[in-house]
């Protein structure tokens, strides 16, 4: 869509539970709101149409994984279509907590090609600007415990059977998605912040990268993955 249809920006934070990602997104609001900025948030499951089918399906551990890639692209396309693009339209900042590329890499991780995810997310905006938080699944395994006592089935990957020790699957389903990651950051041009160390050093790093975004210039936005994807397939299948 043309810069003048969609004046506002699309900022994207991306990275693994525990990488303090919703935390970042949080400060990164509140600084931009002092500094006048209207701001808009949004994230996985927060659509109105399928959000509470996603909490539902996921509770029997039984989702297949198409069919999980299936329902978090239509609650992608319903927040795209009723939130994201009038936000854009009315010249607001849009803050993504998460964006497509975490549901791409999960898909993939299961199975899916590149090119079929990509595919899937055709449609989807292109970000002003990606940055990704980067963080050993060490870290992310203790604070995950730290937060919650506990891991989260799905995000430690449980569904594949790499291990029948949740530790030890959470450990290596991680670190299957920060190798996924790594070749998106090179295809869609990441911006990658070192997530391992305070918050406050995380948020100074964010802030340099965000903040020029609002001197004039001019910008670009297409639709769907950038075809320098297209620099080699996934081994696996869909």
């Amino acid at each position: 869509m043309p810069d003048e249809v969609l004046s506002g920006k699309l900022i994207v934070i991306e990275g693994s539970d525990g990488s303090g990602r919703t935390t970042e997104v949080e400060r990164l609001k509140e600084t931009l709101e002092i500094e006048g900025h209207a701001i808009v948030d949004t994230g996985l499951r927060r659509s109105t149409l399928v959000s509470e089918r996603i909490d539902l399906a996921k509770q029997g551990h039984t989702l297949a994984s198409t069919t999980m890639a299936l329902l978090y692209a239509t609650d992608y396309a319903d927040q795209l279509e009723n939130k994201i693009i009038p936000s854009l339209a009315a010249g607001s900042t849009v803050l993504a907590d998460r964006y497509i590329y975490t549901l791409m890499a999960r898909a993939v991780v299961r199975g899916a090609s590149r090119q079929w995810a990509q595919q899937l997310y055709g449609f989807a905006l292109r970000p002003d600007l990606t940055i990704f938080l980067d963080a050993r699944p060490e870290i992310l395994l203790h604070r995950a415990i730290s937060k919650y006592g506990s891991l989260d089935y799905w995000e430690s990957g449980m569904d594949l059977s790499i291990s029948p020790d949740r530790f030890e699957s959470f450990l290596e389903y991680q670190a299957r998605l920060r190798r996924e990651f790594a070749w998106m950051m090179q295809a869609y041009a990441f911006v990658p912040v070192d997530a391992n160390r305070h918050p406050d050093q995380v948020h100074q790093d964010v802030l340099k990268l965000v903040l020029p975004l609002y001197a004039p210039a001019k910008r670009r936005r297409g639709a769907g993955p950038p075809p320098s994807a297209q620099t080699g397939p996934s081994t696996a299948s869909a």
